[in-house]
């Protein structure tokens, strides 16, 4: 059977990577230029980093700043009309998975017209038809992946939806470790465990090939050897990088391979009580896989030698026992709560949780394991107490 592989067209990684920013702007018949980032990244000076040496080789240049953690729609129909309204001729995306996602919106949606909510997935009706502004992509975080997919996730009421679309690919991605040395370890923490997610989900999801699987594989590897470090000391280098190439390349795995139960059971956190993406995918992730464990035993043991360990000894059965546990270490040792408790999520809460999560179908379609009402509610209970539960 045949597989349909994607990636962005240009993507440069490693240290001080952003020297590339000019000779790719460079490339495009380009003058005015929006860059999408977040206050803060403004505040400290960050940005700087992109726009100075633009402005010197004589671009214009003009920071949007109206970026807020997990967008709500009305943030995202704010920008495409901002970005329709100033004839700009390039959009570069600059900061976390929030104004990348932003920025991609911005560059495709600026050509074609209504509103943003006309095209998401669930409830659009209108479909993407141009490519847009040429767009580059610029993670300041290791987590979302944001860079190299796409998609861009947008929050409702209570819940999320997503506009997707191959023209949403930037042209251009520059993951650079030094730009995340000024991470705090919170940021850090629930970013690097959103990577940690999307390979694990990409792993073991239905629509997994042998590329994705070496991707999320390697992923795998470099994340959970540097994540503890990476919190605890941001400003070793070699952590910074060894993430940041993690992140990267669980982008790449999931954006070919799909993620699953995790991000279905997210979304609806996200939406309803506004904790962060990373938070969400990191308080689920054991419960989910543990839950699941049983259809994917054998992918669960490679997850734990990537992971570190020897399974040599073991069963399946009990090396996938043991990558559920060192999941919910993992967690643990990066100071995220470990239950909805944890985020103070009552227990109320968690019918109207499963009737938004049901409604991730793209999503859970991917699972190895088929996820009802009734399974993704005890997940979500499992999650709330505290307890590892399984498919009975």
């Amino acid at each position: 059977m045949s597989e349909k592989i994607t990636f962005t067209p240009i993507s440069y990684t490693g240290w001080d990577s952003l020297s590339h920013l000019l000779d790719e702007v460079n490339r495009f018949n380009v003058k005015k230029i929006l860059i999408v980032t977040d206050p803060l990244l403004k505040e400290i000076g960050l940005t700087d980093k992109v726009a100075v040496p633009l402005e010197n080789a004589g671009y214009s240049t003009e920071l949007y700043t109206e970026v807020v953690p997990e967008p709500p729609l009305a943030i995202g129909e704010k920008l495409v009309a901002y970005t329709r309204d100033n004839a700009f001729d390039m959009v570069i995306g600059v900061g976390g998975g929030s104004a990348l996602d932003l920025s991609k919106l911005a560059g495709v949606l600026a050509s074609h017209e209504g509103l943003v909510a006309d095209y998401l997935n669930l409830t659009g009706t209108k479909q993407i038809t141009e490519k847009g502004l040429p767009t580059i992509l610029i993670p300041t975080t290791s987590g979302t992946g944001s860079e190299v997919t796409n998609i861009s996730v947008l929050s409702l009421e209570t819940t999320k939806d997503v506009v997707t679309h191959d023209y949403l690919l930037a042209d251009v991605a520059i993951v650079d470790p030094a730009l995340t040395i000024s991470l705090p370890p919170k940021v850090t923490a629930a970013t690097g465990i959103d990577a940690l997610t999307h390979a694990v989900e990409a792993y073991i999801s239905k629509n997994a090939s042998p590329v994705s699987d070496a991707l999320a594989l390697q992923a795998i590897r470099l994340i959970s050897n540097s994540i503890r470090t990476a919190v605890s000391n941001g400003n070793d280098r070699q952590a910074r990088t060894d993430l940041s190439y993690g992140s990267y390349l669980a982008g790449l795995a999931f954006f070919n391979a799909g993620v699953a139960g995790v991000h279905a059971l997210a979304y609806p956190l996200g939406g309803q009580f506004h904790i962060a993406h990373g938070d969400s995918n990191a308080v689920l992730l054991p419960y989910v896989m543990g839950y699941i464990r049983q259809s994917c035993e054998k992918r669960m043991k490679d997850i734990y030698d990537a992971m570190g360990f020897s399974s040599a000894n073991l069963s399946q059965e009990e090396a996938s026992y043991k990558c559920v546990a060192e999941l919910e270490r993992l967690v643990g040792d990066v100071n995220i709560p470990s239950t909805l408790k944890g985020f103070n999520i009552p227990v109320e809460a968690l019918e109207n949780l499963t009737n938004d999560a049901i409604e991730q179908k793209r999503i859970l379609a991917r699972s190895p394991m088929p996820l009802g009402k009734e399974d993704i509610y005890t997940i979500y209970k499992a999650a709330f107490d505290g307890v590892i539960a399984e498919k009975k």
